[in-house]
């Protein structure tokens, strides 16, 4: 899929030019996250195996003072303009996965040229492969199962599986600000990495968090809507919407459990109160004022916005 930037222009009778009190620039903060990855799902013949957890969606950030993912500073400020189009995609979560399989990643998000990666799916054992993404995907239980890396600027990787026979425990996905921890043999599933903390709707929220693995004990989610690690026969918790937060992976005992789904991702954009934006039919938005400033959360869809 692609897109035109476009600028308004006038038909001054033989050609189009730039019209005139048309363009006007502005600085705009952002943060584009990715969808999380799903956990992995698997079977079992009646031993306890954990699954990896799935890696948060891919963190991108240039607001002033606050970090981006993968432990960078944020990213160059960004000049938009008026009378231009910009295009808007918010990735959904990775989705649970069929019995004995990893992880689903997430899709990517994009604002103009801003692509963040979806999150890593975590690997249901050793035979499986967790996945590399915006944060990387846990190890599944079974033999020494490493977890994937992350994407330099986006997140951290996932952890490694705990390597021992009998009950065996998943590695957490990893978050944007953290690796996720490994599985403890034999008893913890690891913990999701944490996500970043912003401000950029005007009060602390934390985001992309990576999902815990499973295990006899479950890895819990990491701070910013990671799903925790099942425990015990359970399935993977998922990932909570519109954080970029990845999946839990299961721990089946005696039948199939599914990985947690991975959190949709989200867009936002932080602007002059002086501007109006406008958002393409196909997203899903809203818009409030903080002070001098609007800010718009983009929750869903693919489309244009632009601003006058």
């Amino acid at each position: 899929m692609s897109y035109q930037l476009t600028t308004a222009k006038v038909w001054d009778g033989s050609a189009w030019v730039q019209a005139v009190g048309g363009s006007s620039e502005f600085n705009l903060e952002y943060i584009v996250i990715a969808g999380g990855a799903a956990g992995g799902s698997r079977n079992t013949g009646g031993s306890k195996i954990g699954v990896g957890g799935g890696g948060a969606g891919g963190y991108r950030s240039n607001v002033s003072g606050e970090n981006s993912g993968g432990g960078v500073s944020a990213e160059s400020p960004l000049i938009c303009e008026t009378g231009n189009t910009y295009a808007v995609i918010v990735g959904a979560g990775g989705a649970t996965s069929a019995i004995n399989s990893d992880g689903e990643n997430g899709s990517d998000s994009l604002f103009h040229n801003i692509l963040s990666l979806g999150g890593g799916g975590g690997s249901f054992d050793s035979s499986g492969i967790a996945k590399v993404g915006g944060s990387g995907g846990g190890g599944g239980g079974g033999s020494s199962d490493p977890g994937a890396a992350g994407t330099a600027g986006q997140g951290f990787a996932g952890g490694d599986s705990g390597n021992e026979t009998g009950p065996t425990t998943g590695g957490g996905g990893g978050g944007a600000s953290a690796a996720g921890a490994d599985g403890s043999p034999g008893t913890y599933g690891g913990n999701g990495g944490a996500g970043v903390a912003s401000s950029i709707t005007g009060s602390s929220v934390t985001r992309a968090g990576g999902g815990g693995g499973g295990g006899d004990i479950r890895g819990n989610g990491g701070a910013g809507g990671g799903g925790n690690g099942g425990q015990d026969n359970e399935a993977g918790y998922p990932g909570t919407a519109n954080t970029g937060g990845g999946g839990g992976g299961a721990c089946p005992t005696a039948s199939f459990k599914a990985g947690g789904a991975g959190g949709s991702g989200v867009v936002i954009l932080r602007y002059p109160a002086t501007r109006t934006i406008t958002l393409g039919a196909g997203l899903t938005g809203s818009t409030a004022t903080d002070g001098d400033f609007k800010v718009t959360t983009i929750t869903a869809g693919v489309d244009i916005v632009s601003w006058e």
